[in-house]
């Protein structure tokens, strides 16, 4: 899996849809075409998009494709998505509360230590 083929895939609202109807669980193809306002080629294309970026499998039984979430894929999403939350998680929630500690820290610094009451 790469991550433009799983973003162009997310990309398209159509997909993002069949998506959450897939999370309560599998679904034939013809279950998934008669909830939209499409040919039934559209939808494919919609479903051979999501295949493509590995977000979705497919089983087949006898004569009907079942459509299943690809989980890894989305755990794989999530963990590189929470990168980006990790970085923050080190840093003061206030970003002013830190400006004015440093600028504290300074006076003291520049006075030698010793407390301006007249501040």
């Amino acid at each position: 899996m790469g991550f433009p083929e799983t973003f162009k895939a997310l990309a398209d609202p159509v997909r993002r849809e069949i998506l959450l109807m897939l999370r309560d669980g599998r679904m034939a193809a013809g279950d998934i075409a008669a909830r939209f306002d499409m040919t039934g080629a559209t939808v494919s294309y919609h479903l051979s998009q999501l295949k493509k970026a590995e977000l979705i499998y497919e089983t087949r039984e006898k004569n009907f494709i079942y459509y299943s979430l690809n989980l890894s894929v989305f755990e794989e999403i999530m963990l590189w998505f929470n990168q980006f939350t990790n970085a923050t998680d080190s840093e003061p929630a206030d970003s002013n509360a830190s400006a004015a500690e440093e600028t504290t820290v300074t006076e003291e610094t520049t006075n030698g230590g010793i407390a301006n009451e007249n501040q």
